[in-house]
């Protein structure tokens, strides 16, 4: 087990997301915004151990932010010392797009199931509920922070905005900070994988059948508690790994 160097400064791109959301609940048109943004977001100061997170997965129908759409939902609420599988939840929803038979494979989620599904509009007051006042937790960010702020721009006139913590970035972070050279790439190595069933791996985290938003939600609230166990300490300020 090693501890990673601490930054003791915020990264440039991250917002003070307590104040942001501030400016947005004055901002925002819409009332389920309204209340989301109003439920604020804790500090950057706050340590890890009592972040209140929630995983959060998409399945899709491609990775396309402009042509595709958000096929199903997954949220698991947890901390680092307990995940609560009872409070989780899942949609699948309709994304008023034909399914390509690659995504059908990938996902299992037929056309049937899309065509008696609800539009995201129906169950978006539930979601925001659901995310409201908790730090969102992701395998690979712009994926559903960018399919959620598109969608909702496409039916409020009005997007999203909320702070994230990557765990694709964090093993990023571990595996990839120096450019992977020629001579590297000549003598047959490939970069390490940082995709989530293979960085659960490394950390003998047991292996979930992918792209279930919920198990796949699951899986990314795994990953962070074994990341943080290995490479922080609960004392982190959470500014240092979120987005």
């Amino acid at each position: 087990m090693f501890y990673l160097r601490p930054d003791t400064a915020p990264r440039a791109e991250t917002p003070d997301w307590p104040t942001l959301f501030d400016a947005q609940a004055r901002g925002a048109r819409d009332y389920r915004l309204q209340r989301f943004y109003r439920a604020g977001s804790v500090s950057g100061d706050t340590p890890l151990a009592e972040v209140p997170f929630v995983a959060m997965d998409f399945e899709t129908t491609g990775l396309n932010l402009k042509k595709d759409a958000i096929v199903s939902i997954g949220l698991v609420p947890f901390s680092l010392r307990r995940i609560r599988c009872r409070e989780s939840a899942h949609w699948i929803l309709n994304p008023h797009k034909p399914l390509a038979r690659e995504s059908v494979v990938i996902h299992g989620i037929t056309h049937s199931e899309v065509k008696a599904a609800p539009d995201l509009l129906l169950v978006l007051d539930e979601l925001l509920c659901a995310l409201a006042g908790r730090v969102v937790v992701v395998h690979h960010r712009s994926i559903e922070r960018g399919f959620l702020d598109i969608a909702l721009k496409a039916r409020l006139n009005e997007g999203i905005l909320f702070p994230v913590v990557d765990t694709m970035d964090l093993e990023a972070r571990l595996h990839r900070q120096k450019p992977f050279g020629l001579w590297a790439r000549l003598r047959g190595k490939k970069p390490v994988s940082i995709r989530l069933a293979d960085s659960r791996r490394r950390y003998h985290l047991p292996y979930y059948q992918p792209h279930h938003a919920q198990t796949d939600a699951l899986a990314t609230a795994e990953l962070l508690q074994a990341q943080v166990a290995y490479h922080y300490r609960p004392d982190t300020p959470l500014r240092e790994i979120w987005r």
